[in-house]
């Protein structure tokens, strides 16, 4: 005869069965007990974040990196409420997530208990709440259901995004059978069929542009894209969010275009009008992607698989396994006569970049910044990067590692998520994570480095210090006339801070490039969790291509539309 456990006994153990290591949150009356039990479970850790927004990144970037399923725990309340941009990021970004949210015991719905969030009585409805920011949301009011809601919710993420299991204080300490059999495996994925694409193929006259997006990262799909590539001869462009997956890393690669969009690299509108067929694998293409390109793509054949169709007109193949159809099309185009014989390798289209007007202030530039942290980080660091004009320099200018992940989070792009995202992966990889954030993101949710302290984990933070939100500054700037500003900050030493506030922290200040390059290595020599504050100038133009639009008085792009922010006179 079965014995029995409680509720939270057999989410841990069933998560630990599918291979879930960590479980990140921040504790509290209402889901303390789920940390009880991953306590008392030898195969998983509970980490205690700061903030429940960095609790949600960290398991965004252990999924996003590869590392299996990120699980985020909240308890009820203002602790559950905080998870919700992380969420958001995951559904946007389609990153499988699944979050364990604490409610009041069900004997209080509606009875005016603190933090009731139960919808009854006038109560917020966390289930509404939710299901806005989430893929399936339940909420768990007995015992058995959650033998049915936890696999049903795992499936739901897998296919893409953050799924929510709402459990009141009771229903997790109540207890269901020990089942000695594990859950039953989710439906296996619509594996799509890719002959159309190949029929294309093998019609093209001409060169094949690839532009690969995140699913690439998402199916694990990386070796099947560079077969495919280097059987079409191919070149390959990504958009900002999967800048790691392209089979040709680096910018030396002949067959690499760089990345697509609003920080992107202008050559690869020239690759596609060359192109014979544009093929996008695993991207909707949105319009931080696709900004610069609309006139290109719109005289070539476009085709795509992924899970999801393109913003954009174009023959659509659905498939949630990149990896299993992007193997089924190199085989259909490499079987004797089945190969295409009208594809040619293009001629070599050199790397343009974004040329941002010479600034002469105070402090570092972003790209000799950059630079000097291209010349220092070792083949096998992972990347992740912050929002802003940080963010839009990093991800224009630093090149991935040949054998590390490189993660930006543009889905809703919020400030701060880098410093979570980094720990999750820290975790889930096992290997040093570099940070590259602004001092905006820093004051947001940089405290979650204490968290990397907490655990000694090898994250090296560097923060490029400008003493603003320089993004919104450069847009005063160039939007309303630079005629005021609220977005410049008093001047802050965070390296000296930091170093003052976690004793034995390696942390210092860079003011001139001289130094820059030794300070960089000898923070990622160190063993665990090091900062590099670089002193820098808000006033700066990043390389953003609005901005540089705005600048050469261009016609103002969709996304960065002037027309209803004239400046009083």
């Amino acid at each position: 005869m079965d014995g029995q456990q409680r509720v939270v006994d057999h989410i841990v153990d069933q998560l630990a069965a599918i291979g879930v290591d960590y479980m990140f949150g921040v504790d509290g009356a209402n889901v303390e007990d789920l940390y009880d039990a991953a306590y008392f479970h030898d195969g998983v850790t509970a980490v205690l974040a700061k903030h429940e927004f960095s609790a949600a990144t960290m398991a965004d970037g252990y999924s996003r990196a590869g590392c299996g399923l990120g699980v985020v725990m909240a308890t009820s309340g203002g602790g559950s409420l905080n998870i919700v941009p992380g969420l958001g990021e995951s559904l946007a970004s389609r990153v499988p997530v699944l979050a364990l949210v604490g409610q009041p015991p069900t004997v209080m719905d509606g009875r005016g208990s603190f933090q009731d969030t139960s919808g009854r009585n006038g109560s917020l409805d966390a289930q509404a709440l939710f299901s806005t920011v989430s893929v399936y949301c339940r909420r768990i009011t007995s015992a058995e259901e959650v033998l049915t809601a936890l696999p049903e919710a795992i499936a739901a993420a897998w296919r893409g995004g953050p799924a929510v299991l709402l459990l009141p204080k009771d229903v997790q300490q109540a207890l269901v059978p020990v089942r000695s059999r594990l859950m039953s495996a989710p439906e296996p994925p619509t594996v799509g069929d890719p002959r159309l694409i190949a029929r294309a193929l093998r019609r093209a006259r001409g060169p094949v542009t690839i532009i690969a997006g995140e699913q690439v990262a998402r199916d694990d799909a990386r070796v099947e894209l560079e077969r495919l590539r280097a059987l079409l001869r191919a070149r390959v462009a990504t958009v900002p969010d999967a800048k790691d997956v392209s089979g040709s890393p680096g910018l030396g690669s002949s067959s690499s275009l760089g990345v697509t969009g609003v920080m992107g690299h202008p050559g690869i509108a020239d690759a596609i009008r060359d192109s014979a067929l544009c093929l996008l694998i695993g991207s909707r293409l949105n319009v931080t992607a696709r900004t610069g390109l609309d006139d290109a793509l719109s005289c070539v054949p476009v085709m795509s698989i992924g899970s999801a169709a393109p913003y954009l007109p174009c023959t659509h193949i659905h498939t949630d396994d990149l990896r299993t159809s992007l193997g089924q099309l190199a085989m259909m185009l490499s079987g004797g006569g089945q190969r295409p014989t009208g594809l040619r390798v293009p001629e070599l289209i050199g790397h343009q970049e974004l040329i941002p007007p010479r600034h002469d202030g105070d402090g570092i530039r972003y790209r000799d910044a950059i630079s000097a942290l291209d010349a220092v980080l070792p083949d096998d660091v992972d990347i992740v990067v912050d929002a802003g004009n940080t963010g839009a320099a990093a991800i224009h200018n630093l090149p991935v590692r040949r054998s590390g992940r490189f993660i930006v989070a543009l889905g809703m792009g919020g400030m701060g998520y880098s410093f979570g995202a980094a720990i999750g992966m820290a975790f889930g990889r096992g290997r040093r994570v570099v940070v590259v954030a602004g001092d905006g993101s820093f004051f947001m949710h940089g405290m979650e480095m204490h968290t990397a302290w907490q655990y000694r984990l090898p994250i090296t933070f560097v923060l490029f210090n400008n003493n603003a939100h320089a993004m919104c500054v450069t847009r005063e700037k160039l939007y309303y006339r630079d005629m005021y500003s609220y977005n410049r900050f008093r001047a802050s030493n965070l390296g000296a801070g930091l170093a003052a506030m976690f004793p034995g922290l390696r942390s210092v200040d860079v003011g001139e490039p001289g130094q820059l390059r030794t300070a960089l290595g000898t923070a990622l020599a160190d063993d665990g969790p090091s900062v590099v504050s670089i002193e820098c100038s808000a006033d700066e133009i990043p390389p953003f291509a609005p901005f540089l639009a705005a600048l050469r008085h261009a016609t103002p792009t969709t996304e960065e539309s002037t027309t209803h922010v004239a400046a009083r006179a």
